[in-house]
């Protein structure tokens, strides 16, 4: 223990999140499921602390934590200061706050097993609903209680998305136009040219030391490199999203990488699912939202469902879906197996 003094002191344990719920209810709040998952101090299936992890952690501790709420229980009303000094309704009630990943969950709509979405940003980040616990036995993957009550959400980031990306482009001194023409030039497999683009130290798989790996793959073609970097990032979430044991049904992608068809065709491919782009651009903000809907419909004597909540607010973009080809998918099922000996054989 770094303080002891200072833990010896200390009456209550609260997350941010239930922190700041603490602040507007004004008294101490539960911590919410989804967020209190992320602690590694919770049992996921029973949505309780974990005796055994508490007291391994920490003496006392048990007596510090405050409680775990369901994500949409009602926790009561605003305090009479916020209704005094800022003019709230006497009448609000307030839900447990929660973290930005379980929210995101809610926001991209995933809400039942086999949905998946993925976030091409300057990291990428998968995310899916799982219909039962399962963890990653390398320690690849995080995995939450889902703040819907019946499912749980597991979570995936690979650092090199964008960085990786821009990499590659800005070597070959392309604009994103031309890298797309570069998709556009080269053929799914691409001859058998491999990269594991780590132009940064990667999280999944784990690699300290970075630099980008070439297997038959030309420095000097620049559309095979193109081609090669997103081939390894659709391959590489395949491969990391096995243990989730996830019978993909469909992805949604958002993120600024999202807009380029060529980069989601091949996701679609390496899948073999329906690709479309996602709608929102703030996923946690509209899963927070979608959140108080459903809690609000509850505390109402209704009895919402999850589907219903979400799903006029969590469509894809109209016309956007992309399929996978069968020609190009039975190639990619050729070109996993080769990817992940490259990747054994980098990274062990």
């Amino acid at each position: 223990m770094l303080e002891p003094e200072a833990y010896e002191r200390t009456a209550n344990i609260s997350m941010v999140s239930s922190f700041v719920a603490s602040l507007l209810a004004g008294r101490l709040v539960p911590i919410d499921a989804g967020d209190g998952s992320g602690t590694n101090l919770m049992d996921i299936r029973q949505r309780r602390w974990s005796a055994p992890a508490v007291a391994a952690t920490a003496p006392g501790l048990d007596h510090r934590l405050l409680p775990v709420i369901d994500a949409d229980g009602v926790i009561g009303p605003v305090s009479p200061f916020w209704v005094e000094r800022h003019g709230l309704s006497p009448t609000c009630q307030l839900l447990p706050f929660s973290g930005d990943n379980p929210c995101s969950l809610i926001g991209l709509g995933l809400v039942q097993p086999g949905q998946l979405a993925l976030s091409l940003g300057t990291s990428d980040t998968f995310f899916a609903c799982m219909d039962e616990v399962r963890v990653s036995s390398t320690g690849e993957g995080a995995l939450f209680a889902s703040p819907d009550g019946e499912h749980y959400m597991a979570l995936i980031c690979f650092l090199n998305g964008s960085l990786a990306r821009e990499a590659v482009r800005d070597e070959y001194g392309l604009d994103w136009d031309g890298f797309a023409r570069a998709l556009q030039q080269t053929q799914p497999g691409n001859d058998g040219a491999l990269m594991l683009p780590y132009f940064a130290a990667e999280i999944v798989p784990h690699v300290e030391t970075p630099g980008p790996v070439r297997h038959r793959l030309n420095r000097e073609d620049a559309s095979a490199n193109v081609r090669a970097v997103i081939e390894a990032q659709a391959l590489a979430s395949r491969i990391h999203a096995e243990w989730m044991g996830v019978d993909v049904q469909s992805i949604s992608v958002t993120g600024g990488a999202s807009a380029n068809a060529d980069i989601l065709q091949i996701y679609a491919d390496v899948h073999d699912c329906q690709v479309q782009q996602f709608q929102t651009t703030n996923a946690a903000a509209l899963g927070a939202a979608l959140r108080a809907a459903h809690g609000h419909g509850r505390m109402m004597g209704e009895n919402p469902s999850w589907t219903d909540v979400v799903g006029s607010f969590t469509q894809p973009i109209s016309g956007s879906a992309i399929h996978p080809r069968p020609d190009a998918v039975a190639i990619y099922n050729e070109s996993v197996e080769a990817y992940r000996t490259l990747e054994q054989q980098h990274t062990t």
